[in-house]
């Protein structure tokens, strides 16, 4: 099982999840959320050492030019797809993709099928009035009914308080976002070392 840390904005947080050695770093390029990355932090990703984890970039609708900008900047980055695209806008970049699926209902996990070439599926708790950061669990009992061949990824309001439950559902990986932060957008090295800890030692 894998751990992703996403809605890093900051290059001492980004340092400290890759010496933990946390699987995924998540990189917010959507333009209202408080978790964007600037293009000063982009740039200063052309040459910093990763290690072991590997770079998720966070689209929602977003233009080509905006998901090429990055893909030439960075080597091989996995894009993560947030809102309404098509298989069709998702893999015409010939890299590899997760695409977000909002779980309102079973109903949802229907889309699963029209994304086949996604390498992963990030089941996300669906909102009204956003594509995803509500901090908010979906209801997991859905995942128990549903069988879930395809690597999936499990978010959606997950913090050291809950990642054993999140374990027990067995998903590919697990994301984290606002369950390690202090305030609005702040990651807490402390928060990051209880979600990073308890997955590990589960």
């Amino acid at each position: 099982m894998k751990l992703k840390i996403c809605g890093i904005r900051d290059i001492d947080i980004l340092k400290y999840t890759c010496d933990m050695d946390v699987d995924f770093a998540g990189f917010i390029m959507v333009g209202d959320s408080p978790r964007k990355i600037s293009d000063d932090f982009i740039s200063s990703l052309k040459n910093f050492d990763f290690q072991n984890t590997l770079p998720v970039f966070v689209f929602v609708n977003p233009l080509i030019d905006e998901v090429k900008k990055i893909t030439t900047i960075i080597q091989n980055p996995i894009l993560q797809f947030h809102g309404d695209e098509t298989e069709d806008f998702c893999k015409q970049f010939n890299l590899p993709f997760w695409k977000t699926i909002r779980v309102q209902n079973s109903q949802s996990l229907d889309l699963l099928k029209d994304y086949a070439s996604a390498d992963a599926f990030l089941l996300e708790t669906y909102a009204d009035d956003s594509y995803g950061g509500t901090g908010k669990v979906f209801d997991w009992n859905l995942l128990k009914n549903t069988p879930l061949d395809e690597k999936f990824v499990l978010a959606g309001g997950i913090s050291s308080k809950n990642i054993k439950e999140a374990i027990s559902l067995n998903p590919w990986c697990i994301d984290v976002n606002s369950g390690v932060e202090s305030s609005l957008a702040i990651k807490d090295k402390a928060l990051m070392a209880q979600v990073i800890n308890n997955f590990k030692n589960e």
